[in-house]
């Protein structure tokens, strides 16, 4: 087991040792007809059994608080034709013009989002414009992402509505098929809510109605929290150790209640998905971030990838860091607390707020595996083996595993 404190050992986990084989077929391409009759692996103190997801109420403690990433999934992408017949597609990652994303969405004129374009090398320069009079042009380029600005003449349309017509439902690269109508209910959570991500948070999707209730039924105390899945999910790890691997940031949205809950609940949270864990184990540095500088302003609480892995940034007890964002939130009279968050969770890493996860089976070599080897204690070639032997299907329509 790595230290904690051993940065340099963290930093040289060789992404090479994080693989498995992954047959095409093993891919779940579609969800099946009912979210709830997935597989469930129930991992619970090393044993490892598995039921149907419409069971998972039984294996989840009396009195757990269950946490969802209540985030909804956005018609992203769009495609803008070229005169020469070039097809250019740009696909909405965040928002820049305004940045807060339920003020972009209201745009009725014009907004600036940043982008990822496909097919960049046929448009040089210029505005485009798409067949419902939608207009684009490039501002800057970072890299790969590149500043888009958006303008259209009806006032009367929102950016929300725009891409409601305009866009397509991004499914994940590695279903190598198109985006079908069925995707558009399919391919978000019965309980999304607040628009804004580019991929979903598919240990959700095998919640239905029924499974709700019967929580309910169980004294288990629901919660939601609200991570925008970027696109840097399903980014590769290219380099060979994770210390050259550059983590995607996400915009987090926390209420002030559900922190509460959370100290409430020490030692009984559960978090459905790896954006919830990741939300939730943010909120921890957050609260050393203001024990550092009580007065920093909401806009510059980000928390840095490496942040965990400082030895001074694990000296408080969860008590008195969530003590300090409530104070935060309570001094400046805010409800909700809004940060950004780059963390990145690897072997090594001591969990600060959860106790369990519900998640589904990942691709190789990514960091959402290093987070589940991290939970597991570097013991997620059981739980993978497990799965592959008993015809478990994999990645986001697969299906889940309730790890504890």
């Amino acid at each position: 087991m790595i230290t904690s404190w051993n940065m340099t050992a963290i930093q040289n986990i060789r992404i090479e040792d994080y693989d498995y084989e992954l047959p095409d077929d093993r891919i779940a391409k579609f969800p099946l007809a009912q979210r709830d009759h997935s597989k469930l692996l129930v991992r619970k103190d090393g044993r490892i059994s598995h039921t149907t997801f419409d069971h998972l109420n039984e294996y989840l403690p009396e009195g757990t608080l269950l946490v969802f990433n209540n985030t909804r999934v956005i018609q992203a992408r769009m495609i803008f034709p070229k005169g020469t017949g070039a097809r250019i597609e740009i696909f909405c990652l965040e928002p820049k013009d305004p940045a807060d994303y339920a003020l972009s969405f209201a745009q009725n004129k014009s907004c600036t989002w940043l982008c990822m374009v496909g097919n960049s090398k046929r448009w040089k320069s210029g505005k485009l414009q798409n067949e419902q009079g939608i207009s684009a042009e490039r501002i800057e380029s970072y890299g790969d992402t590149h500043l888009i600005r958006f303008e259209w003449d009806n006032p009367d349309i929102t950016f929300a509505d725009i891409l409601e017509s305009c866009g397509e439902l991004p499914i994940p690269p590695y279903l190598n098929r198109k985006t079908e109508e069925s995707d558009k209910e399919t391919y978000q959570t019965v309980y999304s809510k607040i628009n804004g991500s580019v991929a979903a948070p598919t240990a959700g999707l095998h919640f239905s109605e029924a499974v709700l209730n019967s929580l309910n039924n169980k004294t288990i105390t629901l919660e939601e929290l609200t991570l925008h899945v970027g696109a840097g999910t399903f980014k590769p790890v290219k380099s060979e150790i994770i210390g050259e691997h550059e983590m995607h940031t996400e915009c987090i949205a926390v209420r002030k209640s559900t922190i509460e809950q959370l100290l409430h609940k020490k030692g009984q949270v559960f978090a459905v998905g790896t954006t919830s864990v990741r939300t939730l184990e943010s909120l921890y540095y957050i609260g050393v971030m203001m024990e550092n500088d009580p007065d920093i302003p909401m806009d510059h609480l980000t928390v840095n990838q490496w942040a965990p892995y400082e030895k001074e940034n694990n000296r408080l007890s969860v008590e008195q860091s969530l003590g300090n964002v409530l104070q935060y939130l309570e001094k400046r009279k805010e409800d909700v607390l809004i940060a950004h968050t780059q963390i990145m969770i690897v072997p090594g890493y001591d969990f600060k707020i959860i106790s369990g996860i519900i998640t589904n089976f990942h691709q190789p070599k990514s960091t959402l595996l290093l987070l589940i080897s991290a939970f597991l204690e570097g013991k997620w070639k059981e739980v993978y083996d497990y799965a592959m032997k008993n015809d478990f299907r994999f990645l986001s329509y697969g299906d889940s595993s309730i790890l504890f």
